[in-house]
C-alpha cells in the first residue's frame, strides 16, 4: 500500500472512530418518508447534500458575504480538492475562471461542468468549454454547489472534474430588497469596487419576480490593469400555472472589459513584479441568454421537468507578441462568437415493491452549438512608435464550426433497508465540424460513448453516511484541437496530431457526518485517464497519455459554543486535501503533472457576539511545477523567460470584522478587513501567449456596507 493510501485509510478510520456513537449494522433505520427528487442539484438543500453519494460541498450566502470576495476564485478555494490559479496568461484578466479539481489543469477550467442555475456557463459546452470569460458576478450569488463525485450520469460533458453550479439569488416569498458595496485596494495599484442590488417578491396568485444586478469597476494591483468593468443583470420570473404546474424564466445579460497586464521574465519580475510590459493587451466579452423551465409535480411520486435555454456569447482579446527585436512586434486580435441551444426533458417516478423503493429517472438532452473564430494581425510596429491599434489589420484565420450532441440517461435510485444504490447509464452521441474559410479545409469527428455509473450509500443514521461510487466521463475534442495542425507539417483534412477525446474513470469511497453541532467529510478518490490531453505551448495540445490522480479530501466544521457557554458564537472549520497526479507513461512517467499542489489546506474561525461578527481565514498550498512539454528534461530550474521551473508553496491569512445595526437602520452592516494579512509574496506562471511570471494579490484592505429591507 502506498503512503498516500495508508494516510487515506487512516483518515477514514479516524472519522469512524470519533463518531459519538455506533450503529448496529443489522438494524434498519426508520428513514423519513420518501418523495421524488427529480433534479439532483436543485437548491442544494442541506438534506440533499447529506444524502448525496459522493463528495459534495456547498458554499452558502453567509460565507459569500463574509469572504468579501470580488471574484469567484476567492470562494472556490474553500472547497477541498479544488485548486484555483491566480489570473494568468490568456486567462489573465479579472473575467476568467481558472479552477481545477484533483490535479486536473486549472487553466480556464476545461474539465468541470460549470453551470449557472443549471445552464452551461461555457461558450460551447462541447467545442469550447474554457472559461476565459466566466459570466457570473459574485454579488448575484446565493450559493455555489460543488459536486466532485457521483453526478456524472446526470450532468456533462467534461465532468471528470465534477459539477460546479453557481446558484443565483432566488425569488423571495415576500417582497424583499438589498444593496451592497465592497471596495478594496492594495499598496500598489488602484481601487476596485463591487456593487450589487436585488429586488423581488411573490404575489398571492403565485406570480413572482426578481431583478438582480452585480458589477465591478476599478483597477487591479498591477500596472496596465486599470480598466476592469463588469455588469451582470438578471430578471427572474415564476408563474404558478396551477397547483401542480410551475413555469420559471430567466433573462440574463453579462458584459465585461478588462486589461491583461501579462507575464514577466525572471529579470523583469525581480526588478518589479507589479510592472507590465504589455500596455495594449485587453480582453472583452458579452453573453445574452434566456432559459425557461417547466415543472409538473402531480404528487410526491412523479415529477416532470423541461429545461430549455439559448445563449449567445462573444469574447475578444488583443495580445501583442513581444519579440527580442521590437521591430517584429505585432498585435493579434482574436474575436470569437458562439451560440448554444439546449433542451432537456426529464421524468422521475417513485415505485414501491414491498420494502424496496425505486426512483427511476429518464432524461434526454439535445445541444446545438455554433462558432465563428477569427484571428487578425497588424503589421510589425516599433514598441516606442505609437499604438498598434492605429495600424490596419489582416485576417489570418477565419474558422467556423458546430456541434450537435444528443445525451440520453437513465438511473434508478433503489432504497432497500439502510442502503441506497443508484446504477445509471449515460449515452453521448456527438458530431463536431470545423471549417477553415481561408484554407478551404473541412474536418469532422463523431463519437458514440456509453458512460456507466454506480453510486452507493449506506445510512448508518440520519447524521452519519457512508458512500462509494464509480463514474465514467467523456470530453470530446474542442474546436481548436480539431483544427490543430497535424504533426509533420501537412495541414489537411485529418485531425491532428493524432488527438483523441478524453475518457476517465473516477472512484470514490467516503463518509459524511453532521449532527448540527459538528460535521465532517472524508473522501478517498482515484481518477484514471486512458490518454489525457495537455496544453503544452501557444501552438497547441499534445496527447500526454495515461495519467492517474489519487488522494484524500477532508473537511471539518465545529460549533465550539456547544463545548462551553463561554464559547457561544464561536465556530471553526478546516479542510485538507492530498493529491498525487502523475503521468503513467512516457518521458514524464511517475512525475507530477503541471500546475497543481499535492497539499492544500484551509483553516478558519468565526465569532459572532451581539451585533459583531469576526472572521479569520487561512489558505495554504504546497509547491507546483511547470516542467515544460513532455521530453527528456523535466524542468525544475527557473527559465529566463519565466515560463518554466518550480513554483513555491505559500500560505495566506485574511481577517475581517463587521457590525450589524439592526432593523431600525434597514439592517445596515458595515465591515472591514485585510486580505493577505502578512503581505506574503507569491506567484504563478503561464505558458501561453502571455507567458511568464505573475505576482499574486498583495496585502489588500477592504471595506463593506450593505442594507436589506
Amino acid at each position: 500500500m502506498t503512503p498516500a493510501c495508508k494516510r487515506s485509510s487512516l483518515a477514514l478510520s479516524v472519522a469512524f472512530a470519533i463518531s459519538p456513537y455506533t450503529v448496529n449494522a443489522a438494524e434498519t433505520l426508520e428513514l423519513a418518508p420518501l418523495a421524488v427528487q427529480g433534479d439532483w442539484l436543485g437548491e442544494a438543500a442541506a438534506v440533499d447534500v447529506q444524502n448525496h453519494p459522493g463528495a459534495r460541498t456547498v458554499i452558502r450566502e453567509e460565507t459569500i458575504h463574509e469572504s468579501a470576495a470580488v471574484h469567484p476564485r476567492e470562494l472556490l478555494r474553500r472547497v477541498p480538492g479544488l485548486q484555483v490559479q491566480e489570473s494568468n496568461g490568456t486567462g489573465g484578466s479579472d473575467l476568467a475562471l481558472n479552477v481545477g479539481a484533483r490535479g486536473l489543469t486549472s487553466r480556464l477550467s476545461p474539465r468541470s461542468t460549470i453551470l449557472i442555475d443549471g445552464v452551461p456557463m461555457a461558450f460551447a459546452p462541447y467545442g469550447q468549454p474554457q472559461l476565459s470569460l466566466a459570466p457570473v458576478a459574485v454579488g448575484n450569488l446565493q450559493a455555489i454547489d460543488v459536486v466532485r463525485g457521483g453526478g456524472s450520469v446526470r450532468y456533462g460533458p467534461q465532468n471528470v472534474g465534477g459539477i460546479i453550479n453557481f446558484i443565483t439569488r432566488e425569488i423571495p416569498t415576500d417582497r424583499a430588497g438589498s444593496a451592497s458595496i465592497t471596495s478594496e485596494g492594495a499598496g500598489h495599484g488602484g481601487i476596485k469596487t463591487s456593487t450589487s442590488a436585488f429586488l423581488g417578491g411573490t404575489a398571492d396568485n403565485g406570480m413572482g419576480a426578481a431583478l438582480l444586478y452585480s458589477g465591478v469597476r476599478g483597477s487591479g494591483f498591477r500596472d496596465d490593469n486599470d480598466g476592469t468593468l463588469i455588469d451582470d443583470f438578471m430578471l427572474k420570473n415564476k408563474f404558478a400555472l396551477s397547483e401542480i404546474d410551475e413555469l420559471a424564466t430567466t433573462l440574463h445579460y453579462f458584459r465585461a472589459d478588462a486589461d491583461m497586464p501579462g507575464g514577466l521574465s525572471t529579470a523583469q519580475f525581480d526588478d518589479d513584479p507589479y510592472q507590465s510590459t504589455r500596455p495594449y493587451d485587453t480582453f472583452e466579452g458579452e453573453r445574452k441568454d434566456i432559459s425557461i423551465k417547466y415543472t409538473r409535480t402531480p404528487d410526491e411520486l412523479r415529477t416532470f421537468e423541461l429545461n430549455s435555454y439559448y445563449y449567445e456569447s462573444y469574447r475578444g482579446s488583443n495580445i501583442v507578441t513581444v519579440q527580442a527585436n521590437p521591430a517584429q512586434n505585432k498585435l493579434f486580435s482574436y474575436p470569437r462568437d458562439y451560440h448554444v441551444f439546449g433542451i432537456e426533458p426529464r421524468y422521475s417516478q417513485l415505485f414501491y415493491f414491498g420494502e424496496t423503493s425505486h426512483e427511476v429517472g429518464v432524461g434526454y438532452r439535445y445541444i446545438d452549438e455554433g462558432m465563428h473564430e477569427t484571428t487578425k494581425s497588424s503589421p510589425a510596429y516599433l514598441a516606442d512608435g505609437g499604438s498598434p491599434y492605429t495600424r490596419p489589420m489582416t485576417v489570418t484565420a477565419d474558422n467556423t464550426g458546430g456541434t450537435e450532441a444528443h445525451s440520453v440517461y437513465i438511473d434508478d435510485k433503489i432504497n432497500v433497508g439502510n442502503w441506497t444504490v443508484t446504477p445509471g447509464l449515460r449515452y453521448e452521441r456527438v458530431r463536431t465540424t470545423w471549417h477553415s474559410r481561408i484554407k478551404g479545409l473541412n474536418r469532422e469527428v463523431n463519437y458514440n460513448e456509453p458512460l456507466p455509473s454506480l453510486n452507493v450509500m449506506y445510512h448508518l443514521s440520519d447524521e452519519w453516511k457512508l458512500f462509494a461510487n464509480y463514474n465514467t466521463s467523456f470530453g470530446s475534442l474542442q474546436y481548436f484541437q480539431v483544427g490543430q495542425d497535424p504533426s509533420g507539417g501537412t495541414y489537411g483534412n485529418e485531425v491532428g496530431p493524432g488527438l483523441e477525446p478524453e475518457k476517465a474513470k473516477t472512484y470514490e469511497v467516503g463518509t459524511r457526518y453532521n449532527n448540527g453541532v459538528w460535521g465532517g467529510e472524508v473522501t478517498l478518490f482515484r481518477i484514471d485517464f486512458d490518454s489525457q490531453l495537455q496544453y503544452v505551448k501557444q501552438d497547441g495540445w499534445t496527447q500526454l497519455g495515461a495519467t492517474s490522480h489519487t488522494g484524500v479530501e477532508t473537511a471539518l466544521n465545529y460549533d465550539l459554543g456547544s463545548l462551553d457557554p463561554v464559547l457561544s458564537g464561536l465556530s471553526a472549520y478546516a479542510t485538507f486535501a492530498y493529491t498525487k497526479a502523475i503521468s503513467e507513461k512516457g518521458d514524464f512517467a511517475d512525475k507530477d503533472l503541471a500546475f497543481y499542489s499535492r497539499q492544500t489546506a484551509t483553516l478558519g474561525l468565526r465569532y459572532e457576539q451581539n451585533r459583531w461578527t469576526w472572521n479569520l481565514d487561512g489558505y495554504a498550498q504546497s509547491q507546483q511545477y511547470s516542467p515544460g512539454a513532455p521530453g527528456p528534461v523535466y524542468i525544475r530550474e527557473e527559465s529566463a523567460d519565466g515560463r518554466f521551473g518550480d513554483i513555491p508553496g505559500y500560505a495566506l491569512w485574511n481577517v475581517r470584522g463587521e457590525y450589524a445595526f439592526g432593523p431600525q437602520l434597514s439592517n445596515l452592516t458595515l465591515g472591514a478587513g485585510i486580505k493577505n494579512l502578512f503581505g506574503k509574496e507569491y506567484f504563478t506562471r503561464s505558458l501561453d501567449n502571455n507567458f511568464g511570471k505573475y505576482i499574486g494579490q498583495p496585502r489588500t484592505l477592504f471595506v463593506q456596507a450593505s442594507i436589506a429591507f
